[in-house]
This record gives structure tokens, C-alpha cells and sequence, in this order.
């Protein structure tokens, strides 16, 4: 498949009508309200979403309070469960929201899907405790994708293009993909499966695989990734990839989960050596079961966008800043950077 000749104009069309559609059916298919939230917040109080460890947040002091500081953030995991419980929100129902974060130790800015700037819709949904397993992370990953599906038919029909997502996506364990291709890296085994499936929701991503490795990292104070062994290798868990027509290789569109438990982030926080992040405010408020169960996540705008109107980099749907060599070769390409 080639990439979209849609103009700059018609291009900024359909990035509004993508982002007005899809949070809309998320809206509608998962039962959430949608609120405002910060660009940034207090480092003191433990809600920063720390990654894989080593990415620095971008920080900053208030002159009128000078005695805290202050982190862009890099996501809203941790401050949507919060957020739940502060806008008493009941099992059944959630919310959404414009996630806007810098990111300045991105490292991959030459692969043409990351940037420094990430833009997404964070959801989180409040939860029965009795929901809390595998059929219930299925069946709403499902009606996520549905929404992916219903709004590339619009656009697509609304824009000349061709519709190329497959009917179903398939569910797979990471030890799953290491078992049928041991020698590969898990970026080539996300491929394989991309390329066979169309559309893959690959569970069990944080926890180490059995040749001792990570299919990819995730934070231990979020999704819980150490449920898969207690599961028959479910997983609780993971990631949103399909096959790029345009790209020709696999593309992660959302990372989503059930959420840890008080029992299940002090054995994360273990695993992870980061028990010292117990005492912050919001590991406390979960220890003594202040916050609420959740599943949640977040889905990349720019990445939707991207996918659904074919383009070959992100900088085409997003206004960024880019190394002077992927400049130079938008320009070999043809590309018109936003």
C-alpha cells in the first residue's frame, strides 16, 4: 500500500475529524465522562508515570512557590485512578482525557513513528472487583478496536482511501510469540505476529519472559504484569499493535490494563527494587484501598492518526521538532512535515 496524497489542508481535515470521531465512540463503548488534566504536577506526591526508569522528566520551579518542584508529565496513569476516586466515579463507569507530555530522552526520533511530544486520549475505567481477570480485559480491548475499526471506515469513506484493518484482532501471550520465534527480538516477533494476524492484543508486557528477558517495559506501579503466572499465562496486561500497510511492520497503537491491586504493586515494587515509592501519597492511598480497581490506558492520537490516513512518519500529523536527517530525508521523500 502507498501512502496518502491527501493535501496539507485535507490532511488537517482529517486529523480533526479522526480526534472528534474516536473519542466519541470511546466515549460511547466504554461509558466515560470526560474531564480536564494537568500538563504537570508535583513531584512530592508519586503520581509521575516513571516508564521504563531512566527517562527524565522535563522539571521546573514556580517562582511564587518556590519550595516544590514541578515535572511535565509523561503520563496520566497514575493520576486517572486518582482522579476516579476524587470525582467518585462507580463501578461501570470511567473517563477520558487529552493527554499531552515531552518525553526529551526519546531516543528512537529517527524511526519516524516517535517524537518527542506525546499526545493521547488516557482512559481509566473503575471496576467490580469481581471483573478483575482475563475475560473482562478481552472484552474491553475488543470494543476499543471496534472503535479503531468504525472510525478508519469513516474517515476512509469521508477521504477517498481504502479501508485495511482486519475484522478481529487476536490475543496472544509475549511467551507465546519468544516459544514460535526464540530468535528473534521482541520488536521482530511483533512483526511476525502483526503480519499474520492484521491486528494482535499481545498480553503480559513488563514481566520477565523465560529466556529472562522483557518483551518491553512498563512501570510497576500501573498495570499488573505478574498476574500471567498466576493465570495459565493470560496475562492482565498489554499492548495494541497492527500491521502497517504503509510501513510494512508491526504498529502499537495503545498500552492498556487491569490495574495492580495493593497486594500485586508491593510484589511489583519488589521485582523492580522500588519499594521506596511507598511512601509517597498515591502508593499509600492504594496500600490502604483508598483508590478504586480500574483498567486503563492510553491511545495515541498522532499514532491513530497516522495509521488511519497512511502516512509514512509521524511528523506528518503532528508539529514537532526532528533531528536534521530525518528532515533531510522527508524532504528526499517528499514528506510534508507539520
Amino acid at each position: 500500500m502507498k501512502a496518502n496524497t491527501l493535501s496539507l489542508l485535507e490532511t488537517e481535515q482529517a486529523i480533526y475529524e479522526i480526534k472528534t470521531d474516536f473519542q466519541q465512540r470511546l466515549a460511547e463503548k466504554l461509558n466515560l465522562y470526560r474531564v480536564t488534566a494537568p500538563l504537570f504536577i508535583d513531584n512530592s506526591l508519586g503520581i509521575q508515570d516513571n516508564l521504563n526508569g531512566f527517562e527524565n522528566p522535563v522539571s521546573f520551579k514556580i517562582s511564587t512557590i518556590p519550595d516544590r518542584e514541578y515535572e511535565i508529565v509523561h503520563s496520566l496513569a497514575k493520576w486517572k485512578r486518582m482522579a476516579l476516586a476524587r470525582y467518585k466515579i462507580d463501578p461501570g463507569l470511567g473517563l477520558y482525557t487529552d493527554m499531552n507530555a515531552l518525553r526529551p530522552d526519546e531516543e528512537n526520533l529517527l524511526t519516524g513513528i516517535h517524537s518527542v511530544y506525546v499526545d493521547q486520549w488516557d482512559w481509566e475505567l473503575s471496576m467490580h472487583d469481581n471483573e478483575r481477570n482475563y475475560d473482562f480485559l478481552i472484552d474491553t480491548v475488543r470494543k476499543i478496536y471496534d472503535c479503531i475499526r468504525e472510525c478508519e471506515k469513516q474517515v476512509c469513506s469521508d477521504f477517498g482511501l481504502r479501508p485495511f484493518l482486519p475484522g478481529k484482532i487476536e490475543f496472544v501471550h509475549s511467551e507465546e510469540l519468544l516459544e514460535r520465534w526464540p530468535g528473534l527480538t521482541a520488536k521482530e516477533r511483533e512483526d511476525k505476529a502483526c503480519k499474520e494476524y492484521g491486528a494482535v492484543f499481545i498480553t503480559g508486557i513488563g514481566g520477565k519472559l523465560a529466556d529472562g528477558t522483557l518483551h518491553d517495559g512498563r512501570a510497576p506501579d500501573y498495570d499488573d504484569w505478574t498476574s500471567p503466572g498466576h493465570l495459565g499465562r493470560k496475562g492482565l496486561n498489554g499492548d495494541i499493535l497492527v500491521w502497517n500497510p504503509v510501513l510494512k511492520r508491526a504498529f502499537e497503537v495503545s498500552s492498556m490494563g487491569i490495574r495492580v491491586n495493593p497486594q500485586i504493586l508491593v510484589e511489583q515494587l519488589k521485582i523492580r527494587n522500588c519499594e521506596d515509592r511507598l511512601k509517597y501519597p498515591w502508593h499509600q492511598m492504594l496500600v490502604k484501598d483508598e483508590l478504586p480497581q480500574s483498567i486503563g490506558g492510553g491511545i495515541g492520537q498522532s499514532r491513530l492518526c497516522m495509521l488511519l490516513l497512511q502516512k509514512k512518519h509521524i511528523g506528518e500529523v503532528q508539529a514537532g521538532v526532528w533531528p536534521d536527517k530525518v528532515l533531510l530525508d522527508a524532504d528526499e521523500l517528499g514528506l510534508v512535515l507539520l
